[in-house]
């Protein structure tokens, strides 16, 4: 059945059944080019569609507002009569995010968010990934959440007005991406032991760091980080990364409420994405998850509920992270991965995309901005950095993300 029958069937089931029946045709558009955006995600009065390979949809939008967003663009919100207004077409802006990345504390520096600041504004760069809950679990903002206000992750603040803050680099230009550790979390394992991850004689795990876990399969885990998420959403982020969806990568064996097969991890990850998605949808904010970079080449699920093929599905970005410093085995053809910054992270996003057939535009990779640990300690300035960049744009990612762990891009000099 062609869309146009299927208007036709619409409008006389409206006639049938009411006003609040009748149904909307539109049409994703580029803003540049006017042609359509095939898979855009429309949200109107709740319901979460998908427009055809031509950019076409079809909704119930009586009186409500439309969301539109697709992977490339900035997402959008248009009134009911927009489509009338403009022909049926909702038109989207092509977009790159091209961030760095500043931690809980990182966000508090005057010195650090300056300087981070500083290089966003002399370009090229245009977008910010902050901490809205670290590494080590901690909320910097002031959370309603009363788990979160309970269980030691408001340690600190540094966010002490996070709408504002949100506002203000918005005025700037400046697109926000909210990082949320999800698994690995200090401090909610430590003060609910009933949701951490533990050794076989009971005891809480304490990873390579010394850093507590929590247990993947348990609802109330999942709704404590998606709870960050809306919070995160409702102060105005442009998007959600989760980072750490996974189970800990270890040898040892290890105790969670259920049995860890593969089938079980991944569908433990795909329900908590598929979760957050769904609660997320009202914000229009586009949803991302880190994975490590050897998931874009292992078929299966690398023993942490990774599954590359379950999670393109769900989230509108992947974002491996392709630091040639953690590929200590290398990549097919290339056994010192940091002598081939340029190879390590093109080859591996081809592959990934052969896997998954999907547009380069649902891939955003974290790149090395770090010094080098594993190999021969080189430095990863200008040349590193930048080697990685072409790789990426060359691929034709929506755009890429630096990642250094104190935060300092002092030595970054991009090329324009």
């Amino acid at each position: 059945m062609n869309r146009h029958v299927r208007r036709w069937l619409a409008l006389f089931t409206a006639l049938l059944t009411g006003p609040t029946a009748w149904a909307i045709e539109g049409k994703v558009v580029d803003a540049r080019t006017g042609v359509g955006i095939a898979d855009a995600t429309i949200t109107v009065r709740g319901r979460v569609i998908k427009s055809d390979s031509e950019g076409h949809f079809e909704a119930d939008a009586q009186g409500s507002q439309i969301l539109v967003r697709a992977p490339g663009y900035r997402a959008a919100q248009y009134p009911p009569e927009a489509l009338a207004q403009s022909g049926g077409a909702l038109r989207l802006i092509p977009f790159a995010p091209k961030a760095l990345y500043l931690s809980v504390y990182g966000i508090g520096s005057k010195a650090l968010r300056g300087a981070a600041l500083d290089l966003v504004h002399k370009g090229p760069l245009n977008a910010l990934v902050i901490d809205m809950k670290g590494d080590r679990g901690l909320v910097p903002y002031p959370s309603e959440i009363p788990l979160v206000r309970t269980d030691g992750a408001r340690a600190i603040t540094t966010i002490p007005n996070l709408p504002a803050l949100i506002s203000k680099l918005h005025s700037e230009g400046i697109y926000t991406i909210a990082r949320i550790v999800v698994f690995k979390d200090t401090p909610l394992a430590t003060a609910r032991p009933d949701l951490a991850v533990k050794y076989a004689n009971g005891q809480i795990f304490r990873d390579r760091e010394g850093l507590a876990w929590t247990d993947p399969f348990q609802p109330e885990v999942r709704n404590y980080n998606i709870a960050i998420a809306v919070e995160a959403a409702r102060a105005g982020f442009d998007e959600i990364q989760f980072d750490y969806v996974r189970f800990p990568d270890v040898a040892r064996q290890l105790h969670f409420s259920q049995p860890t097969t593969r089938a079980a991890r991944t569908k433990a990850i795909e329900d908590f994405l598929i979760e957050a998605r769904r609660q997320l949808a009202p914000f229009n904010v586009y949803l991302a998850v880190d994975i490590f970079g050897y998931v874009c080449w292992n078929e299966n699920d690398t023993g942490i509920g990774q599954q590359l093929e379950d999670i393109i599905k769900i989230v509108d970005y992947i974002s491996p992270m392709l630091y040639p410093s953690c590929f200590q085995y290398g990549i097919p053809g290339y056994t010192n991965p940091v002598a081939y910054p340029y190879e390590i992270i093109h080859n591996t996003l081809e592959n990934a995309q052969k896997r998954l057939n999907v547009s380069p535009k649902h891939f955003r990779p974290w790149l090395q901005a770090f010094k080098d640990y594993a190999f021969d300690r080189r430095a990863f300035d200008a040349e590193e950095v930048n080697a990685q960049i072409r790789a990426a744009e060359d691929f034709g990612t929506d755009g890429w993300m630096l990642w250094n762990p104190r935060n300092s891009y002092i030595d970054i000099r991009l090329d324009h």
